[in-house]
């Protein structure tokens, strides 16, 4: 068992997020000052923070300390901590010692890719993505006005739960009886809200879920309400995330058409039927491409295709050919996902890290899609990362021209205010500070996450949201 004892400091929960990266699961022991990881080696680190600023890794005799440069706190104690496990270990992470969410941002304070390699032990090909990936998402930041308001309104049902998934909402096929209700639950909720926002709209994507779960009647009726609540500008970024292929009908892409929408999210997340099946989806790869002829037959001319990375019942090699598909479809956007360990999830954790490669080079599989994205002419405009995320690594968002979403952006930066209808929905407010980099304070407003309790007290959700947005 490893343990890692901190000394100068109680930053348990960044000692954790790197203990996390190799050895498992670790439990923090905060009356003993320690940080322990059942599944690591058998022995013992001191991680010690002086008050000069350095941190020092102690093990063995032997002290572990970056020779340059401090960094603020919080990485100064990653960063020692990291070389240590990485010697110990004899592991490097793609995203060296960083561990959280979104790399990007770290990527923006720096003047290269090499500096991230330097300071931070990132992987070149990992460090130039970061870079890329940052610039292009700080270009599309700045076509969002600051003062402006992105929307969110959450569908979370789907028409089947995938293995993967922990999502909020058990899934529909046992709650056909909600959907009614849930849809005019979002209904008030926009109309009591709407009065209250005096603010340009930047962007709204209704998502999930699965929006397009609805009947037609219900899908139809919350687009309406949204377009005749809120005032949509010809500027304002509209994305519905269509998501499953067998929820997607003609009548829901006309109603969509009909509003105006051309940006709709298409979701097959891989191209092998069989996996599909095996996960829990209620569509082929078939059904994938002939949805998506359909909506670009009328008129859809921004769609976005989601894949995911890692699955298990394929190889990695079959992801690979799974973007190759997706290449031949030519949407405007792919975003590739890393498969990761979802809280509630029926996939263990084991199957997801997948620690014995059983399905193949995952790091090298992602690698080559992203080589193969970048020669058909997508570029890399956001990006984040989750915690237990097979092999360490990411989530990327790729797009053809100017085409990438700026609801994605903005809500990923923490840089614009968001507001979000429906269960689950996390409402933000971010407040910049004054530095050598803008920075923001974030205030969240969450949602109450069960669907039936939010539908019994969206009059209570709705207020709560006036008041946060009034402060």
């Amino acid at each position: 068992m490893l343990e890692v004892i901190l000394k100068g400091h109680d930053k348990f929960y960044l000692v954790s997020d790197v203990v996390r990266m190799f050895c498992g699961v670790p439990e923090e022991l905060k009356e003993q000052s320690k940080v322990i990881a059942p599944e690591g080696p058998d022995i013992t680190l001191v991680n010690e923070f002086f008050p000069d600023g350095r941190s020092v890794t102690h093990c063995n005799g032997r002290d572990y300390e970056f020779d340059g440069e401090l960094l603020e706190p919080g990485r100064e104690i990653r960063r020692s901590l990291y070389m240590a496990l990485a010697d110990i270990t004899s592991k490097d992470m793609p995203w060296g010692c960083l561990t959280g969410i979104r790399p990007t941002l770290v990527a923006w304070e720096e003047d290269s890719a090499e500096d991230l390699m330097t300071k931070y032990f990132v992987r070149e090909d990992k460090a130039k993505l970061a870079f890329e990936t940052s610039r292009e998402e700080q270009r599309l930041l700045s076509k969002v006005p600051e003062n402006s308001l992105g929307v969110y309104v959450g569908v979370p049902f789907c028409p089947s739960r995938c293995e993967y998934c922990s999502f909020i909402s058990s899934d529909i096929s046992c709650h056909m009886d909600r959907l009614v209700n849930y849809e005019a639950a979002l209904e008030r909720e926009i109309k009591l809200m709407a009065p209250s926002i005096n603010r340009p709209l930047s962007s709204l994507y209704v998502g999930g879920g699965t929006p397009t779960v609805f009947e037609e009647r219900e899908f139809t009726a919350l687009l309406d309400a949204i377009y005749s609540n809120l005032k949509i500008t010809p500027d304002c970024e509209v994305t519905v995330e269509a998501g499953r292929p067998d929820t997607i009908t003609t009548g829901k892409l006309e109603a969509m058409r009909d509003h105006g929408i051309t940006r709709i999210c298409i979701n097959p997340q891989t191209m092998k039927s069989e996996t599909l099946l095996r996960l829990g989806r209620k569509h082929t790869a078939e059904d994938t491409v002939r949805v998506y002829k359909q909506a670009v037959d009328m008129g859809f001319d921004l769609i976005n295709m989601d894949l995911i990375a890692g699955l298990p019942y394929e190889n990695a090699e079959e992801h690979v050919n799974s973007t190759k598909r997706l290449i031949e479809l030519a949407p405007a956007n792919i975003t590739v996902h890393t498969l990761y360990k979802k809280r509630r999830a029926a996939m263990s954790r084991e199957k997801v890290m997948d620690i014995e490669k059983s399905r193949g080079e995952l790091d090298k599989c992602v690698a080559e899609s992203y080589e193969l994205l970048q020669e058909a002419g997508y570029r890399p405009y956001y990006m984040y990362r989750q915690k237990d995320t097979g092999h360490g690594l990411e989530n990327t968002g790729f797009a053809k021209g100017d085409t990438g979403s700026i609801y994605n952006v903005a809500m990923m930066s923490d840089c614009r205010d968001v507001l979000s209808f429906g269960a689950g929905g996390m409402s933000k407010r971010c407040f910049k500070q004054e530095g050598e980099f803008y920075k923001h304070r974030v205030e969240r407003c969450p949602t109450i996450k069960d669907a039936l309790t939010y539908i019994e007290r969206v009059d209570e959700m709705a207020e709560k949201k006036i008041e946060f947005f009034s402060m």
